[in-house]
């Protein structure tokens, strides 16, 4: 299957859902979906297009929002499902109903960026360890770094 067949099937099974398809290179597809419609995109793409591998999820802080991929990939390309989250209100639904190995990821936004992914089976840190300060996010660009003073064994106080 070409990219602009996939392109194409993938505004056919979206309609309105998707409010961007590009293919910006051979084998890159990206598709923006609204927050509320993500799950919807997801299943429609599993459904009927094959796309059963989610790769990762990847979070960007952006400023005022923050953008998460989801990218899924086949025998033909790799898509990737944009949506972007206010950072006020970081809130964005589970897809593990849908793709259930989505669940080590989505732990792994909750940790790095602070996201609340709602309905998660598990939402315990998967991460970070036990004792890690809530609030503190290290893959935002607000968060910083503490270096916890040094003792060496032995040495001076």
């Amino acid at each position: 299957m070409t990219d602009s067949e996939i392109v194409e099937k993938a505004k056919a099974f979206l309609g309105g859902k998707a409010l961007e398809v590009a293919n910006p290179s051979l084998r890159r597809i990206f598709i923006t979906v609204a927050p509320g419609d993500l799950a919807a995109a997801v299943t429609a793409l599993r459904d009927h297009m094959g796309f059963l591998y989610l790769a990762t999820i990847s979070g960007v802080d952006d400023k005022d929002d923050f953008e998460l991929l989801y990218h899924f990939g086949n025998e033909h390309v790799c898509l990737n499902v944009r949506t972007r989250i206010p950072k006020s209100a970081p809130r964005i639904a589970s897809i593990t109903p849908v793709i259930p190995g989505a669940i080590f990821y989505e732990r792994e936004l909750q940790d790095m960026f602070g996201i609340i992914v709602e309905n998660i089976p598990d939402p315990r840190p998967l991460v970070l360890p036990d004792d890690w300060p809530a609030e503190n996010f290290p893959l935002r660009k607000d968060w910083k770094f503490e270096r916890p003073e040094e003792k060496i064994p032995g040495g001076k106080p």
